[in-house]
């Protein structure tokens, strides 16, 4: 096991904390919450939307000091002051030719190692390139011993993803399933979580080998859009193939997310993390994860 792929040390009260937590989520209509959540933050009703902005604002201490829009009030929703747009100087990319960037605002959920195409979650937990990918096994195969990184979005970050190198878009894949919350405690009490939430996953070639970014959906999350694509139906599968990939910059947007999520990034080629990376480490998009090998 990597030495950063750890779980920090919990009291059995707190153990069991969570294993009711998690429990309590596999009886919840997850779908219809989430999609309910979703029509409220559409809603261009001025009170409730400015009612929806303000609690959150108060309750995940959010700061509008580098949106491109500062005022609450400029929002025409909720959903447009959740995904809101920064300054361009907010989120400079480190300029390191050869620099991974981390693709969020967030903390490091774990990061290291693909070993045998198996990826760490937390304690007691992983799962399998091919599980989280969905893709055809030739595809899966090539990411036996490179790297991964899992990056988890608060409900307080910035919720835009963006390229963390240069790549080519060669197919997504939008693979409908649950809707489990993804923090830390339901990470150490729900096997397999990332590989079985919906998802939607974005493969790219770059002159590093493949690289799959995967947007991780989660408990009232209301909907992940792209830059291509603005709908994914929840309940179908959708796979689209490029005939022409699409060339997207390092630091280039790629989608959003309508609440907090997880972004999992797994990598051909083996990356040499920061050592001052581990989990719970902040990170901010355009910051440095490591350098390729």
């Amino acid at each position: 096991m990597n030495d950063r792929q750890h779980d920090t040390g919990k009291s059995p009260r707190q153990d069991h904390t969570g294993e009711l937590f998690a429990a309590l989520q596999r009886l919840l209509p997850q779908h219809t919450l989430s999609r309910l959540l979703g029509k409220l933050a559409d809603s261009r009703h001025p009170r409730l939307k400015h009612f929806l902005i303000q609690r959150a604002m108060a309750r995940y201490g959010i700061s509008l000091e580098e949106a491109a829009l500062s005022r609450p009030e400029d929002y025409p929703s909720f959903n447009d002051f959740f995904t809101r747009q920064l300054r361009d100087e907010a989120r400079p990319i480190d300029p390191a030719p050869n620099a991974l960037v981390s693709p969020a605002d967030g903390a490091v959920s774990q990061l290291g190692a693909i070993q045998d195409g198996t990826l760490f979650q937390a304690k007691g937990h992983h799962f399998s390139t091919r599980q989280l990918l969905g893709l055809d096994e030739h595809f899966c195969a090539r990411f036996q011993q490179g790297s991964f990184a899992t990056i988890y979005l608060s409900p307080r970050d910035y919720h835009r993803v963006h390229m963390p190198c240069d790549g080519r878009l060669l197919e997504t894949l939008y693979i409908p399933g649950r809707l489990f919350s993804v923090n830390d405690i339901t990470a150490k009490h729900i096997p397999g979580l990332f590989a079985r939430n919906e998802r939607l996953v974005c493969l790219f070639d770059t002159d590093r080998g493949l690289l799959a970014v995967v947007l991780v959906g989660a408990i009232l999350v209301a909907g992940i859009r792209t830059t291509w694509r603005d709908y994914y139906k929840p309940d179908q599968c959708h796979h689209d193939k490029f005939s022409e990939p699409r060339v997207i910059l390092r630091g280039e947007e790629l989608g959003q997310f309508r609440f907090g999520s997880t972004v999992v990034m797994a990598m051909e080629s083996p990356v040499n993390f920061a050592d001052t990376l581990g989990p719970g480490s902040a990170v901010t998009m355009g910051s440095k994860l490591g350098e390729w090998r």
